[in-house]
């Protein structure tokens, strides 16, 4: 089917003038790269290894780049979501069996946001980490509640605001830290250092290159800016979706390898630091207690944000594969008790949070390839069929995740 004869009820609005009213999709897309999971990977990695996997960030964050701006181009071009294409393809069992992979990775995906609000609620008030998780559930209710076709730049607004607020959080700490430049670049060269580093790379992968995210953008693309079968404005919103995926994505890189800097400079070899609690401790004795406070305010901002968002990308993955629409706020009720369940058992939050990462990573194959063939399909792109340079780093950058996964698994079961 051609994008031209693809129909739904979004309308398209009118064209706007400036490049800048286009922009606020991939930063909404972007929360999902600054979520408490990639807190707890990128801090463990820093604190452990130092300097060694800065690379993993950069090449993450350069993979989503071009994932992200393809999930996007899908949305734009076909006025379809990608589970919606999907759902479409597969036969009944096969969309049965994608979605409950989907609908694993969502879980995880919730489970950290949820954890880590928690978390960021316990180091800054006291409160303890199941009340925490509950504040954070009702919270997020509140600003998916701004999530409708009506009030789309009101929830973008929100959730950019509460980016900015990460950004200060996170990348405060790097100001005053004594980050060794040199060794910094150094880690730029791609190795490892023992099966715990693979197995944190694979985290931090994970973290940044999100199945959820992926799925999610192809909706924030198609509800934002509606459907259109216009090539001139086709090319033009593809435009802006490239600027947008830069811009959102640059900000998410910056502040990720900010974290794994700030531990590799600050927490390298002291005691407790293997939790995001005892961290902030670490971050407080070494650099104040302002500095600390700032950080458990940009985790809290992470957690409220990351949470709303990642419930709406659970909502299109269930709408797309299961033709079944279930509202928002329901399904943010719903899929908060696993998450309170885990606080309400007492499991250790940073290993939750960390090993959920890892389950987010053996997602994003599931994602990837469906995802790489539809875009360089004809059939469904029309004329902005991915061209031979786009397909080719689309294909090289799956197969790379697929090989670190597998890696990841044989380590797993070897010890």
């Amino acid at each position: 089917m051609s994008a031209a004869e693809v129909t739904t009820p979004v309308a398209a609005p009118p064209p706007e003038r400036r490049l800048i009213r286009l922009l606020g999709p991939a930063f909404v897309a972007a929360i999902a790269y600054v979520d408490p999971g990639n807190v707890a990977a990128n801090l463990s990695a820093g604190a452990g290894y130092q300097y060694l996997l800065v690379w993993v960030l950069v090449a993450a964050n350069a993979t989503a780049v071009i994932v992200q701006y393809l999930s996007a181009k899908l949305g734009v071009v076909t006025g379809r979501t990608l589970p919606e294409l999907l759902g479409d393809r597969l036969p009944r069992a096969g969309r049965l069996a994608f979605w409950a992979q989907a609908e694993l990775v969502a879980a995880a995906t919730d489970l950290a946001e949820v954890i880590g609000g928690a978390v960021a609620l316990q180091i800054l008030f006291g409160i303890p980490l199941l009340p925490g998780g509950v504040v954070i559930g009702a919270v997020s209710v509140a600003i998916l509640a701004l999530q409708s076709a009506s009030k789309q730049r009101t929830f973008e607004a929100v959730v950019i605001a509460l980016l900015a607020v990460i950004t200060v959080g996170f990348v405060a700490g790097v100001v005053v830290s004594p980050v060794d430049w040199g060794r910094a670049a150094e880690g730029l060269v791609p190795r490892f250092a023992d099966s715990g580093s693979v197995l944190l790379a694979a985290s931090m992968l994970g973290a940044t290159v999100m199945p959820h995210a992926i799925y999610l953008h192809s909706a924030l693309a198609r509800d934002r800016h509606g459907v259109t079968a216009d090539p001139v404005r086709i090319r033009r919103l593809l435009t802006a979706t490239r600027v947008d995926v830069v811009l959102a994505l640059l900000i998410a890189g910056s502040v990720n390898i900010a974290m794994l800097l700030l531990a590799a400079s600050s927490l390298s070899g002291v005691d407790g630091t293997s939790t995001i609690e005892g961290a902030h401790a670490a971050i407080g004795s070494a650099l104040g207690p302002v500095i600390a406070t700032v950080f458990g305010v940009g985790l809290l901002a992470s957690g409220l944000a990351s949470t709303s968002v990642g419930a709406y990308a659970g909502a299109t993955i269930m709408a797309g594969l299961l033709h079944v629409s279930i509202p928002l706020l329901v399904r943010r009720v719903v899929t908060l008790i696993p998450a309170l369940v885990i606080l309400g058992l007492g499991v250790d939050p940073t290993l939750a949070l960390v090993l959920s990462q890892v389950a987010l990573s053996l997602g994003i194959p599931f994602v990837l390839v469906p995802l790489v063939v539809l875009t360089g399909r004809r059939s469904v792109l029309g004329e902005f069929t991915n061209a031979l340079p786009l397909r080719v780093a689309a294909v090289v950058v799956t197969v790379l995740i697929v090989v670190l996964n597998i890696t990841l698994l044989v380590l797993t079961v070897t010890g």
